[in-house]
């Protein structure tokens, strides 16, 4: 199994576009212990020539400008593409934007839980991808299902299930802001474990997580491989950069460090291959010198980056 990180940063990337704190000043100026990422996006493959993309960032024209895997076929048609189906695991911004970007009538499709897809199907926008060529197909959570592109199975197995996280940014509802929910439901954060059909091997996929919850740790004991939320290294690391008034746990999100932070919680777990993906421009573990990065590798945790490729 085929795995590209086509995308390793969190919401606005880094550098941000309106972002003058360190990391992102550093990365705009081309230091080369800071390396620029676009947001968060993966893209897998079983045979190396259907691929199928877990969540569509925005940046995602640049991302396949930048990677040849997802460009078309220089023998193909006039119009074609290897990208055959979009999985998305919720309806922020930074997930389903990029969805826009494959508007010129390009067969594929589209899965998200019922919830995510309730969210494209009430903004009009979305409709720009023709329904007559682009499927929008409900993933029953906790129940796996064959990937199909427009010209049937291409050879892999998705499980999605919900985990603790939150409402998109833009649909939170403050008079239902109990225990900072917003108006959560079941389906508006899900992980993804994807399993290649000819050998069996799988990864989980979480870019957003708020916390591990019992059923989440008995479905990562001893896996291969695992990409999850690196967004915060610590919970108030955003609070004390000033650059916004939302601790991790309000932002849906976990942080790194700390007694019950992802790199202690995840230890226990016997997860062969760990990685931190959807990495926010915040984050110290970013610069590839700094004693949090080193922290985080210490704990046998890889900070992922463009372009990083991972073999099955």
């Amino acid at each position: 199994m085929h795995i590209k990180v086509i995308g390793a940063g969190a919401g606005g990337g880094l550098p941000q576009w309106n972002c003058n704190g360190r990391n992102s000043a550093d990365a705009r100026s081309g230091l080369s212990t800071v390396k620029p990422r676009t947001q968060a996006s993966v893209a897998v493959s079983a045979d190396g020539r259907q691929w199928v993309l877990l969540n569509a960032a925005p940046d995602l024209r640049q991302q396949i400008n930048e990677t040849p895997e997802l460009q078309p076929d220089p023998d193909g048609p006039p119009r074609n593409s290897p990208i055959k189906a979009v999985v998305l695991t919720n309806g922020d911004v930074d997930a389903v934007a990029g969805l826009l970007c494959l508007r010129e009538s390009q067969p594929l499709t589209i899965y998200g839980s019922a919830r995510v897809l309730d969210v494209l199907a009430g903004n009009s926008i979305f409709d720009v991808l023709n329904h007559e060529l682009v499927a929008r197909k409900t993933m029953t959570l906790s129940s796996a299902f064959a990937v199909e592109g427009p010209d049937g199975p291409v050879g892999l197995t998705v499980e999605a299930f919900d985990v603790p996280g939150k409402i998109p940014l833009y649909l939170e509802d403050e008079e239902k802001g109990t225990g900072g929910s917003f108006g959560t439901e079941v389906g508006d954060t899900v992980g993804l474990k994807v399993t290649e059909d000819a050998t069996g091997k799988s990864f989980f996929f979480i870019p957003g997580c708020s916390g591990l919850d019992d059923a989440l740790r008995d479905r990562l004991q001893g896996a291969a491989l695992l990409f999850f939320d690196g967004t915060l290294y610590q919970n108030n690391e955003m609070i004390d950069q000033g650059l916004m008034q939302r601790p991790a746990i309000a932002s849906g999100t976990m942080n790194m460090s700390g007694p019950n932070g992802t790199l202690a919680v995840m230890e226990p777990l016997g997860i062969a291959r760990k990685v931190f993906i959807h990495v926010n421009n915040s984050n110290p573990a970013l610069r590839d010198d700094s004693p949090e990065r080193a922290a985080v590798e210490a704990a046998g945790w890889t900070v992922s980056y463009d372009g990083m490729e991972v073999e099955l």
